[in-house]
Protein backbone atom coordinates (compact mmCIF):
# COMPACT_ATOMS: atom_id res chain seq x y z
CA UNK A 1 0.00 0.00 0.00
CA UNK A 2 1.56 3.65 -0.40
CA UNK A 3 2.08 6.29 1.88
CA UNK A 4 -1.08 7.80 2.35
CA UNK A 5 -0.89 12.02 3.84
CA UNK A 6 -4.07 12.79 5.66
CA UNK A 7 -3.84 17.10 5.99
CA UNK A 8 -5.83 19.69 6.30
CA UNK A 9 -7.53 19.17 9.82
CA UNK A 10 -6.08 19.94 13.25
CA UNK A 11 -4.95 16.77 14.35
CA UNK A 12 -5.74 15.59 17.80
CA UNK A 13 -3.43 13.17 19.18
CA UNK A 14 -5.10 11.73 22.49
CA UNK A 15 -4.10 14.62 24.44
CA UNK A 16 -3.41 17.71 22.27
CA UNK A 17 -4.92 19.28 18.93
CA UNK A 18 -2.18 20.38 16.55
CA UNK A 19 -1.96 22.66 13.82
CA UNK A 20 -0.42 22.33 10.61
CA UNK A 21 -0.12 18.33 10.88
CA UNK A 22 -0.36 15.67 9.14
CA UNK A 23 -0.98 12.00 9.29
CA UNK A 24 0.64 9.54 7.58
CA UNK A 25 -0.50 5.96 6.86
CA UNK A 26 1.38 3.12 5.50
CA UNK A 27 -0.49 -0.68 5.41
CA UNK A 28 -2.98 0.43 8.11
CA UNK A 29 -0.58 1.76 10.61
CA UNK A 30 0.63 5.15 11.19
CA UNK A 31 4.32 5.77 10.04
CA UNK A 32 4.31 9.14 11.56
CA UNK A 33 2.39 12.46 12.77
CA UNK A 34 4.25 15.76 12.01
CA UNK A 35 4.64 19.05 10.35
CA UNK A 36 2.89 18.98 7.30
CA UNK A 37 5.71 18.91 4.37
CA UNK A 38 4.13 19.64 0.75
CA UNK A 39 6.92 17.79 -0.62
CA UNK A 40 5.80 14.69 0.85
CA UNK A 41 5.22 11.35 -1.80
CA UNK A 42 2.23 9.82 -1.46
CA UNK A 43 -1.48 9.74 -2.23
CA UNK A 44 -2.48 13.07 -0.20
CA UNK A 45 -6.16 13.39 1.16
CA UNK A 46 -7.21 16.65 1.98
CA UNK A 47 -9.54 16.91 4.88
CA UNK A 48 -10.82 20.63 4.35
CA UNK A 49 -10.71 21.20 7.95
CA UNK A 50 -12.51 20.01 11.32
CA UNK A 51 -10.47 17.45 13.40
CA UNK A 52 -8.83 14.71 12.73
CA UNK A 53 -8.74 12.31 15.50
CA UNK A 54 -8.44 8.72 17.07
CA UNK A 55 -11.21 7.02 16.24
CA UNK A 56 -13.22 6.52 19.34
CA UNK A 57 -14.17 3.74 21.82
CA UNK A 58 -16.98 3.15 23.72
CA UNK A 59 -17.38 1.08 26.71
CA UNK A 60 -21.03 1.02 27.45
CA UNK A 61 -23.05 -0.01 24.06
CA UNK A 62 -26.50 -1.82 25.10
CA UNK A 63 -26.99 -2.04 20.66
CA UNK A 64 -26.82 -0.82 17.77
CA UNK A 65 -28.49 -1.15 13.81
CA UNK A 66 -31.82 -2.90 15.21
CA UNK A 67 -30.30 -5.02 17.18
CA UNK A 68 -29.78 -5.28 21.41
CA UNK A 69 -27.47 -7.23 23.63
CA UNK A 70 -29.31 -9.85 24.85
CA UNK A 71 -30.30 -14.14 25.19
CA UNK A 72 -30.12 -14.70 21.56
CA UNK A 73 -26.68 -12.56 21.40
CA UNK A 74 -24.21 -14.88 18.83
CA UNK A 75 -21.17 -13.65 16.98
CA UNK A 76 -23.36 -12.58 14.18
CA UNK A 77 -24.86 -10.72 16.32
CA UNK A 78 -21.99 -8.91 18.22
CA UNK A 79 -20.45 -8.68 14.32
CA UNK A 80 -23.31 -6.17 13.23
CA UNK A 81 -23.48 -4.61 16.36
CA UNK A 82 -19.44 -3.44 15.92
CA UNK A 83 -20.07 -2.68 12.40
CA UNK A 84 -22.42 -0.38 12.87
CA UNK A 85 -20.70 1.61 15.72
CA UNK A 86 -17.65 1.30 13.44
CA UNK A 87 -19.91 3.72 11.14
CA UNK A 88 -20.37 5.84 13.88
CA UNK A 89 -16.87 6.61 14.66
CA UNK A 90 -15.96 4.26 17.65
CA UNK A 91 -13.12 1.68 16.67
CA UNK A 92 -13.93 -0.40 19.41
CA UNK A 93 -16.88 -1.14 22.05
CA UNK A 94 -17.49 -3.33 24.41
CA UNK A 95 -20.90 -4.73 23.71
CA UNK A 96 -22.73 -4.62 27.14
CA UNK A 97 -25.64 -6.88 28.32
CA UNK A 98 -27.93 -5.05 30.62
CA UNK A 99 -29.25 -7.21 33.49
CA UNK A 100 -30.55 -10.72 32.39
CA UNK A 101 -30.89 -14.63 33.42
CA UNK A 102 -27.75 -16.44 34.00
CA UNK A 103 -28.41 -18.30 30.89
CA UNK A 104 -28.15 -14.95 28.61
CA UNK A 105 -25.04 -13.95 30.42
CA UNK A 106 -23.47 -17.07 30.00
CA UNK A 107 -24.61 -17.11 25.86
CA UNK A 108 -23.18 -13.19 25.61
CA UNK A 109 -19.90 -14.55 27.39
CA UNK A 110 -19.90 -17.21 25.03
CA UNK A 111 -20.49 -15.03 21.98
CA UNK A 112 -17.93 -12.28 22.86
CA UNK A 113 -15.21 -15.29 23.24
CA UNK A 114 -16.01 -16.42 19.97
CA UNK A 115 -15.28 -12.69 18.70
CA UNK A 116 -12.43 -12.39 20.55
CA UNK A 117 -11.37 -15.44 18.54
CA UNK A 118 -12.45 -14.51 15.41
CA UNK A 119 -10.98 -10.65 15.77
CA UNK A 120 -13.82 -9.24 15.07
CA UNK A 121 -13.15 -5.62 13.77
CA UNK A 122 -14.14 -2.79 16.93
CA UNK A 123 -15.19 -5.61 19.73
CA UNK A 124 -13.13 -4.49 23.04
CA UNK A 125 -14.41 -7.13 25.34
CA UNK A 126 -17.84 -7.01 27.27
CA UNK A 127 -19.81 -5.10 29.90
CA UNK A 128 -21.79 -6.70 31.90
CA UNK A 129 -24.13 -4.37 33.82
CA UNK A 130 -25.77 -6.31 36.37
CA UNK A 131 -27.48 -8.48 37.33
CA UNK A 132 -26.01 -7.32 41.09
CA UNK A 133 -27.08 -4.30 42.00
CA UNK A 134 -29.47 -2.51 44.13
CA UNK A 135 -33.15 -2.35 43.57
CA UNK A 136 -33.61 1.00 44.89
CA UNK A 137 -31.56 2.38 41.98
CA UNK A 138 -32.29 -0.45 39.40
CA UNK A 139 -33.41 1.99 36.43
CA UNK A 140 -34.44 0.39 33.22
CA UNK A 141 -33.40 -3.01 34.80
CA UNK A 142 -36.09 -5.99 35.42
CA UNK A 143 -36.28 -5.79 38.61
CA UNK A 144 -37.39 -9.20 38.66
CA UNK A 145 -33.36 -10.58 37.50
CA UNK A 146 -31.39 -8.40 40.02
CA UNK A 147 -29.79 -10.89 42.53
CA UNK A 148 -27.19 -10.72 44.56
CA UNK A 149 -23.93 -12.17 43.37
CA UNK A 150 -22.67 -15.96 44.83
CA UNK A 151 -19.24 -18.09 44.61
CA UNK A 152 -20.41 -19.31 41.45
CA UNK A 153 -20.75 -15.99 39.70
CA UNK A 154 -17.52 -14.94 40.79
CA UNK A 155 -16.47 -18.25 39.57
CA UNK A 156 -17.89 -17.70 35.99
CA UNK A 157 -16.80 -14.20 35.52
CA UNK A 158 -13.24 -14.65 36.53
CA UNK A 159 -12.90 -17.52 34.20
CA UNK A 160 -14.49 -15.64 31.20
CA UNK A 161 -11.72 -12.31 31.86
CA UNK A 162 -9.29 -14.72 30.63
CA UNK A 163 -10.86 -15.21 27.79
CA UNK A 164 -11.91 -11.64 26.42
CA UNK A 165 -10.08 -8.78 25.97
CA UNK A 166 -11.50 -6.77 28.97
CA UNK A 167 -14.01 -7.96 31.16
CA UNK A 168 -16.21 -4.72 32.52
CA UNK A 169 -18.79 -5.43 35.32
CA UNK A 170 -21.33 -3.09 36.94
CA UNK A 171 -22.22 -4.08 40.26
CA UNK A 172 -23.43 -1.81 43.49
CA UNK A 173 -21.95 -3.02 46.58
CA UNK A 174 -25.34 -4.03 47.67
CA UNK A 175 -24.85 -6.93 45.57
CA UNK A 176 -21.95 -7.72 45.67
CA UNK A 177 -19.40 -8.15 48.81
CA UNK A 178 -15.45 -6.55 49.14
CA UNK A 179 -14.37 -10.18 49.01
CA UNK A 180 -16.26 -10.79 45.51
CA UNK A 181 -14.81 -7.42 44.36
CA UNK A 182 -11.08 -8.36 45.37
CA UNK A 183 -11.79 -12.03 43.33
CA UNK A 184 -12.80 -9.99 40.12
CA UNK A 185 -9.92 -7.21 40.64
CA UNK A 186 -7.29 -10.05 40.82
CA UNK A 187 -8.62 -11.61 37.74
CA UNK A 188 -8.79 -8.58 35.52
CA UNK A 189 -12.10 -7.75 35.86
CA UNK A 190 -12.73 -3.92 35.51
CA UNK A 191 -15.25 -3.26 38.44
CA UNK A 192 -17.33 -0.39 37.96
CA UNK A 193 -19.81 0.43 40.53
CA UNK A 194 -23.22 1.60 39.96
CA UNK A 195 -27.34 1.26 40.27
CA UNK A 196 -26.22 1.23 43.47
CA UNK A 197 -27.94 3.83 46.75
CA UNK A 198 -24.77 3.28 48.70
CA UNK A 199 -22.73 5.67 51.16
CA UNK A 200 -19.93 7.28 50.50
CA UNK A 201 -18.28 5.19 52.70
CA UNK A 202 -19.23 1.86 51.17
CA UNK A 203 -18.15 2.98 48.47
CA UNK A 204 -14.68 4.02 49.58
CA UNK A 205 -14.94 0.49 51.07
CA UNK A 206 -15.65 -1.23 47.65
CA UNK A 207 -12.52 1.37 45.80
CA UNK A 208 -10.33 -0.36 48.17
CA UNK A 209 -10.77 -3.62 47.40
CA UNK A 210 -10.26 -3.08 43.85
CA UNK A 211 -13.45 -1.42 42.10
CA UNK A 212 -12.30 1.41 40.02
CA UNK A 213 -14.87 2.83 38.11
CA UNK A 214 -18.57 4.45 38.23
CA UNK A 215 -21.25 3.74 35.73
CA UNK A 216 -22.61 6.19 34.50
CA UNK A 217 -22.04 8.92 37.09
CA UNK A 218 -24.60 10.53 38.90
CA UNK A 219 -27.58 8.24 36.90
CA UNK A 220 -29.40 5.41 39.08
CA UNK A 221 -26.61 6.36 42.17
CA UNK A 222 -26.85 7.85 45.55
CA UNK A 223 -26.46 11.82 45.10
CA UNK A 224 -23.60 14.38 46.58
CA UNK A 225 -25.82 15.75 49.68
CA UNK A 226 -24.32 18.28 52.25
CA UNK A 227 -23.91 15.78 54.87
CA UNK A 228 -24.04 12.25 52.99
CA UNK A 229 -21.62 12.73 49.71
CA UNK A 230 -22.88 9.33 48.39
CA UNK A 231 -21.83 7.16 45.62
CA UNK A 232 -21.97 10.42 43.31
CA UNK A 233 -19.44 12.45 45.77
CA UNK A 234 -17.19 8.96 46.12
CA UNK A 235 -16.42 9.37 42.66
CA UNK A 236 -15.86 13.43 42.42
CA UNK A 237 -13.72 12.82 45.50
CA UNK A 238 -11.36 9.64 44.60
CA UNK A 239 -8.95 8.88 41.82
CA UNK A 240 -12.06 6.53 40.12
CA UNK A 241 -13.02 6.58 36.15
CA UNK A 242 -16.12 7.30 35.66
CA UNK A 243 -18.31 7.16 32.19
CA UNK A 244 -20.73 9.64 31.78
CA UNK A 245 -23.78 10.27 29.63
CA UNK A 246 -23.84 13.54 27.93
CA UNK A 247 -26.70 14.04 26.15
CA UNK A 248 -27.62 17.20 27.93
CA UNK A 249 -30.75 14.60 29.45
CA UNK A 250 -29.33 11.96 31.95
CA UNK A 251 -27.27 14.93 33.01
CA UNK A 252 -27.98 18.56 33.12
CA UNK A 253 -25.09 20.72 31.51
CA UNK A 254 -24.51 22.82 34.47
CA UNK A 255 -23.74 19.38 36.38
CA UNK A 256 -21.24 18.40 33.74
CA UNK A 257 -19.49 21.49 33.98
CA UNK A 258 -19.49 21.21 37.93
CA UNK A 259 -18.57 17.39 37.70
CA UNK A 260 -15.81 18.27 35.27
CA UNK A 261 -14.18 20.90 37.37
CA UNK A 262 -14.38 18.96 40.51
CA UNK A 263 -12.80 15.96 38.63
CA UNK A 264 -10.21 17.00 36.22
CA UNK A 265 -9.33 13.38 34.88
CA UNK A 266 -10.40 9.76 34.64
CA UNK A 267 -14.04 10.95 33.67
CA UNK A 268 -15.31 9.48 29.97
CA UNK A 269 -17.82 9.74 27.62
CA UNK A 270 -20.69 6.64 27.25
CA UNK A 271 -23.43 6.39 24.70
CA UNK A 272 -25.26 4.09 26.52
CA UNK A 273 -26.79 3.44 23.30
CA UNK A 274 -30.08 1.00 22.60
CA UNK A 275 -30.97 -1.00 19.19
CA UNK A 276 -31.94 2.15 18.42
CA UNK A 277 -28.16 3.77 17.09
CA UNK A 278 -27.41 3.64 13.81
CA UNK A 279 -30.89 2.94 12.87
CA UNK A 280 -34.31 4.47 12.06
CA UNK A 281 -36.53 2.21 14.66
CA UNK A 282 -38.92 3.92 16.86
CA UNK A 283 -39.54 1.33 19.37
CA UNK A 284 -37.69 -1.82 20.84
CA UNK A 285 -38.57 -4.33 23.09
CA UNK A 286 -36.32 -4.73 26.47
CA UNK A 287 -36.95 -8.34 28.79
CA UNK A 288 -40.93 -7.75 27.33
CA UNK A 289 -41.16 -4.19 28.38
CA UNK A 290 -41.47 -1.21 25.74
CA UNK A 291 -38.93 1.24 24.98
CA UNK A 292 -40.13 4.03 23.10
CA UNK A 293 -38.18 6.95 20.57
CA UNK A 294 -39.40 10.25 21.39
CA UNK A 295 -37.17 13.45 20.77
CA UNK A 296 -34.09 12.25 22.06
CA UNK A 297 -35.06 10.19 24.81
CA UNK A 298 -36.06 6.64 25.14
CA UNK A 299 -38.06 5.81 28.07
CA UNK A 300 -40.19 2.81 28.98
CA UNK A 301 -43.61 3.38 29.36
CA UNK A 302 -43.92 4.73 32.89
CA UNK A 303 -41.18 7.55 31.40
CA UNK A 304 -38.26 5.78 33.17
CA UNK A 305 -35.25 6.33 30.69
CA UNK A 306 -33.94 3.58 29.42
CA UNK A 307 -30.93 4.32 27.65
CA UNK A 308 -29.60 6.98 25.48
CA UNK A 309 -30.45 8.13 22.18
CA UNK A 310 -26.88 9.48 21.69
CA UNK A 311 -23.40 8.84 19.75
CA UNK A 312 -20.21 9.76 20.99
CA UNK A 313 -19.73 13.01 18.78
CA UNK A 314 -22.95 13.92 19.90
CA UNK A 315 -21.71 13.64 23.74
CA UNK A 316 -18.33 15.32 22.53
CA UNK A 317 -20.92 18.49 21.04
CA UNK A 318 -22.39 18.32 24.51
CA UNK A 319 -19.76 18.71 26.51
CA UNK A 320 -17.95 21.46 24.35
CA UNK A 321 -21.19 23.58 23.52
CA UNK A 322 -23.24 23.12 25.92
CA UNK A 323 -20.46 21.97 29.10
CA UNK A 324 -17.77 24.58 28.01
CA UNK A 325 -15.07 21.79 27.92
CA UNK A 326 -12.21 22.72 25.68
CA UNK A 327 -12.44 20.66 22.63
CA UNK A 328 -9.34 18.78 23.07
CA UNK A 329 -10.55 17.58 26.98
CA UNK A 330 -13.83 16.34 25.24
CA UNK A 331 -12.35 14.08 22.54
CA UNK A 332 -10.04 12.62 25.45
CA UNK A 333 -12.90 11.68 26.92
CA UNK A 334 -13.54 9.46 24.00
CA UNK A 335 -10.52 8.43 23.20
CA UNK A 336 -7.65 7.75 25.27
CA UNK A 337 -8.97 7.62 28.55
CA UNK A 338 -11.57 5.08 27.95
CA UNK A 339 -8.61 3.11 26.33
CA UNK A 340 -6.77 3.56 29.38
CA UNK A 341 -9.62 2.13 31.63
CA UNK A 342 -9.91 -0.78 30.10
CA UNK A 343 -5.84 -0.93 29.15
CA UNK A 344 -5.95 -0.85 25.72
CA UNK A 345 -3.70 2.06 24.79
CA UNK A 346 -1.46 0.04 22.39
CA UNK A 347 -4.15 0.10 19.97
CA UNK A 348 -6.48 2.79 20.47
CA UNK A 349 -6.37 6.49 21.78
CA UNK A 350 -3.74 7.62 20.34
CA UNK A 351 -2.31 8.72 17.07
CA UNK A 352 1.50 7.83 16.88
CA UNK A 353 3.82 6.16 14.75
CA UNK A 354 3.42 2.05 15.04
CA UNK A 355 -0.13 2.91 16.18
CA UNK A 356 -3.25 1.39 14.10
CA UNK A 357 -4.74 3.66 11.73
CA UNK A 358 -7.72 3.63 13.41
CA UNK A 359 -9.34 7.51 12.55
CA UNK A 360 -12.47 9.71 12.25
CA UNK A 361 -12.45 13.13 10.73
CA UNK A 362 -14.99 15.26 12.23
CA UNK A 363 -16.12 18.43 10.45
CA UNK A 364 -16.74 21.86 12.68
CA UNK A 365 -20.30 20.72 13.46
CA UNK A 366 -18.89 17.72 15.17
CA UNK A 367 -20.66 15.70 12.26
CA UNK A 368 -18.54 12.59 11.32
CA UNK A 369 -17.27 13.10 7.91
CA UNK A 370 -14.85 9.92 7.38
CA UNK A 371 -13.65 7.03 9.66
CA UNK A 372 -10.80 4.78 8.99
CA UNK A 373 -10.16 1.48 10.63
CA UNK A 374 -6.46 -0.10 10.22
CA UNK A 375 -5.99 2.37 7.23
CA UNK A 376 -9.27 1.51 5.43
CA UNK A 377 -11.87 4.18 4.81
CA UNK A 378 -15.46 2.53 6.36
Amino acid sequence: MSLQILSGAQVFDGERLLDGHAVLVEDGVIAAVQPDDRGLWGERIALGGGILSPAFLDLQVNGGGGLMVGGRTDLTTLQQICATHLRLGSAGILPTLITDTPAATARVIAAGIEAARSKTPGFLGLHLEGPHLDLRRKGAHDPALIRPMTAEDVARLCAAAKELPALMLTVAPEGASAEHVAALTSAGVVVSLGHSDCSYETACEAMAAGARCATHLFNAMSQLGNREPGLAGAVLDAGWSAGLIADGIHVSPATLRIALAAKTSGVFLVSDCMAFAGSDLDEIELNGRRVRRHNGRLTLEDGTLAGADLSLPQAIKVVVEQAQINPARALAMATSIPASVIGATREYGHLAAGRAAHLVHLRADWEIDAVWYAGTKI
